[in-house]
Parts: C-alpha cells; structure tokens; sequence
C-alpha cells in the first residue's frame, strides 16, 4: 500500500474532517481512485456503505443504494480526490494515442507522452528509482511499454531504461518535454525539444548500466556544432575504437532506439574513417 509523506498525511486528515469520514476511509479512497487513474475507484469500506463503484461525471453505486445523503458525501470526497491527485505530478498516466501509416501500406501504433514530475503526497517507492544514484532528482519521469524515462535537466541527462539496460544521453541544450515511442520493426524512440522532435539516438550516450562508454556514439544532430567533437571518435581513430562503435550501434538498433536507416548511415561513415 501507498505510504504517505508527512504532507501528505496532513491533507488526509484536513479531508477527513470536513468530509465527516475517518482517515482510514479516505485513504482508501485515496488508494481507489488513484488506481482508477483519477477518473474512478473501485472500493469496499462500511464507512461507504460497502462494495461500491464511482466514475467521474456523475455516477456513484453503492451498497447502501437509497441514502442519498452518503451517495452525497461519498461523490463529494472522490472528486476531491480526484482534484487532489490531478494537481500531484508524477501519479496520473498520461498521453495520447494515434495510428500511422508505415510504409508497404501496415499501420504501426505510436504512442506520446509527457513526462511527469515527482510527487509530494506519498513516499517514493526506492524501487522506482532505476536511475544512477549519482544523477540525483530527476525534474521529470515518463514511461511508455516497457521503457522508462528520468530526465534531469540541470545536469543535462537523460537517462532511458529499455528491457533493464539503463542508457543515459547527454542532452546538450535540449529542453525535453516529452517523448514518442513508434512500435514494429524499424521503429524508434524520439523526444520533443525547442527545436522540434528528434531521435533519440541523436544524442551522445555517456553510459551504460552504469559503466562509462569510452566512445561516445556519433550523433546525427546537435544544435552547436562544437559539440561533434566529443561525440564522436575523431580522424584516426583506432581500428577498434570505430569496431567497438559500430558495436553499439548495433545494440541501439536491435533495442529500436535507432532505425535501420541511421544504422547503416552510421556504420559506412565509420567504416570510411579506416
């Protein structure tokens, strides 16, 4: 179960009284319609006549179906809550959804979403926290299938989780925003910045499940020139040097975060620095 924050407690037991319920009763509303993501709960407490059902928009079912009073008090206190944990970042999925076409006529699923910032109403579970220790607090999570994302804008990071491999990106000047995850095969990651939406395998990689990569994969963006230069290998690289980038290369394709098109572009102007 949710564990509270100090703040968090607080507000529970500010609700509590002016609702007329006990703390008990509106945490676990509390619980219900965040599971219901906001918009409805499913919950069984007495203090609410029993099994019962809310959705936002009007429509309340409970156990004790003909007091209208407590069908009263109990829409009253979800929508409360439902305010309540709207105005909490980071706990509320959301994103839209669209459908595209891809070439040979098949339609692939694209799905966008922002990020979200950490919330000061209940206690972190450590075991969201997949990030690297060292890159602190992120100002905003997202996560979308099976990736996960932590940006961090003051350090300029970002930091990507695909299948338990945690990848962390130098950001540059990027101002991230949000993220969009294209399925299928050649598929790929990309991110909303000021400048527009860019693949993700456009920034230079800075580490991989914590350990440093000691060649930097070449972007095909960065919005200052002079930043090239640190990402990728410069004239006369070593024979295993351009290998061992090709090498990751590869892994950002075969994980969708590069598209077969970037790959192979990248491999020939690596290769043509042997």
């Amino acid at each position: 179960m949710q564990q509270l924050t100090p703040q968090g407690q607080q507000i529970v037991e500010d609700i509590a009284l002016r609702h007329g319920f006990s703390q008990d009763a509106v945490i676990h509303m509390l619980v219900a319609v965040l599971n219901g993501n906001g918009g409805m709960a499913q919950f069984s407490h007495p203090e609410f006549g029993g099994s019962g059902q809310w959705m936002q928009g009007g429509m309340l079912m409970l156990g004790d179906m003909f007091n209208a009073s407590l069908k009263g008090r109990v829409d009253a206190l979800c929508d409360e809550l439902s305010n309540l944990l709207a105005n909490q970042p980071g706990l509320l999925q959301s994103g839209s959804f669209q459908s595209q076409s891809q070439g040979g006529g098949s339609f692939q699923n694209q799905t966008s979403g922002g990020f979200r910032g950490e919330s000061d109403l209940f206690v972190p579970d450590p075991a969201d926290h997949w990030w690297p220790q060292e890159l602190g607090a992120p100002s905003a999570t997202g996560s979308q299938n099976n990736v996960k994302y932590a940006y961090f804008a003051n350090a300029q990071r970002l930091a990507v989780n695909t299948g338990g491999d945690v990848w962390v990106y130098d950001t540059l000047d990027h101002r991230i925003g949000g993220f969009a995850q294209q399925q299928g095969i050649g598929g790929s990651i990309s991110f909303g910045s000021q400048y527009g939406t860019v693949d993700l395998g456009r920034l230079p990689v800075v580490s991989r499940n914590g350990q440093p990569l000691e060649v930097p994969l070449p972007p095909v963006y960065a919005t200052d020139r002079s930043t090239q230069s640190r990402s990728a290998p410069a004239p006369g690289a070593s024979e295993g040097d351009i290998f061992a980038a090709i090498e990751r290369l590869g892994d950002l394709r075969a994980k969708g975060i590069l598209t077969d098109e970037e790959f192979n572009a990248k491999k020939a102007e690596l290769l043509a620095r042997l």
